[in-house]
């Protein structure tokens, strides 16, 4: 699995954080969007398809990424690609296209007048 935008010294091809912040007081944020499931979906879907490991993939949980509005977010590098997903299908689709084969999920981007 080869990235035209990896840099050669990359560790990994592709790396995706996803915002698993919380706010109090009944601010919005990703964790009130159900983030965890979509971290915990996009680990086990990436690690079922043997995509986990040095110079393929890794997922990682991020605090805040300020763009609450959206949530919940993640972002794919080193493509800089910001999605908002809802369900385990997105999860899915974001891991089949884009983390395995290197096609962004224009139908999930998160838009990008959208932040905090």
């Amino acid at each position: 699995m080869t990235s035209p935008t990896a840099p050669a010294h990359s560790y990994y091809e592709r790396h995706i954080f996803f915002c698993l912040n919380h706010r109090d007081g009944g601010e919005d944020s990703c964790s009130r969007h159900k983030a965890q499931d979509g971290f915990d979906r996009c680990k086990a879907q990436v690690k079922a398809a043997g995509l986990a490991g040095p110079g393929k993939v890794r997922v990682n949980k991020a605090g805040c990424l300020d763009r609450c509005t959206a949530g919940p977010v993640a972002v794919v590098y080193p493509e800089a690609v910001w999605y908002t997903y809802v369900d385990a299908h997105d999860i899915d689709e974001i891991v089949e296209s884009h983390l395995k084969n290197g096609q962004v999920v224009e139908r999930l981007l998160t838009p990008p007048q959208l932040g905090r």
